[in-house]
């Protein structure tokens, strides 16, 4: 999703600090109306469905990654990691627009506040999106998205992993359906890829704003699925949209398994900082 206002022109500065100020008192809301302690599992520093919607060309685009796990794991999963429970996560997303069918993106700094370690940076991450043009004008989309992480020590036992995410949707008459069959590599073989599949049905409300469902699952390895008591599955309430000339969305997410997070936030704001002319 990308905005028609651009950052850097006159004003711009402070357009963006405005839009940095709403997103902390955002959080700061939601995390007063709902955080307490309790048992679950991981986090991440970007939870969203990916609908092949590309930055124009020559558009560089700015997103806001935030989430707040106020119930989650309270053990590290591997010794100095970052622990899940009241931890907030996030990244701001810089995204190029190169021509109609591709998209370069930046994901820095990746960034944690845990309640044991502080603030502490968790790497970066390079993108590459690949997806059909005018994917918000058609009624079959699809695509694919490669990611290439240099990983902190604190958020991941393996320096380097990939995700190899593909993209297939449509867009109905009134509802949006997509889905992410979702590749996660360490570099280890195949066997090993890991598969994490997220799903998004929308409901388009008059106007930019939708209501959505989203499902996000951890199965495992390709080579040995877990069994269904260990798999992780988290069910999102979404609503997004456009405000002004900013992109929002905001989702709290359910743990359905014992092996996901009990509950969690989610916030992502985007708008466009300056198109080549």
């Amino acid at each position: 999703m990308t905005g028609k206002e651009f950052w850097f022109t006159p004003g711009g500065r402070d357009r963006l600090a405005a839009m940095l100020a709403r997103a902390r008192l955002l959080i700061l809301a939601l995390w007063i109306a709902v955080a307490r302690p309790g048992p679950a599992l991981a986090q991440s520093d970007e939870i969203q469905v990916y609908d092949g919607g590309l930055a124009d060309r020559g558009v560089l685009n700015l997103t806001l990654h935030n989430n707040y796990t106020p119930r989650g794991e309270t053990a590290p999963a591997f010794p100095g990691a970052v622990v899940a429970d009241q931890s907030w996560n996030g990244v701001p997303e810089w995204a190029y627009g190169v021509n109609r069918w591709f998209e370069a993106g930046l994901y820095l700094p990746l960034y944690t506040l845990d309640k044991h370690q502080g603030w502490g940076l968790n790497g970066f991450k390079l993108r590459t999106l690949f997806a059909v043009p005018d994917a918000d004008e058609r009624t079959f989309v699809y695509g694919t998205n490669f990611e290439f992480s240099f990983n902190a020590e604190r958020w991941d036992p393996t320096r380097f992993t990939s995700e190899i995410r593909p993209i297939i949707g449509w867009h109905l008459k009134w509802f949006d359906l997509f889905f992410n069959p979702i590749l996660d590599t360490a570099y280890d073989g195949l066997g090993k890829l890991e598969f994490e599949p997220s799903t998004r049905l929308a409901y388009r409300l008059r106007g930019a704003w939708a209501l959505a469902v989203e499902e996000y699952a951890d199965l495992g390895p390709l080579e040995d699925l877990h069994s269904a008591s260990e798999q992780a599955h988290q069910l999102y309430g979404v609503v997004d949209g456009r405000w002004r000339a900013v992109d929002v969305e905001v989702g709290v997410g359910a743990g359905l398994t014992a092996a996901a997070d009990d509950l969690t936030l989610k916030l992502i704001l985007s708008g466009d900082l300056y198109r080549r002319k």
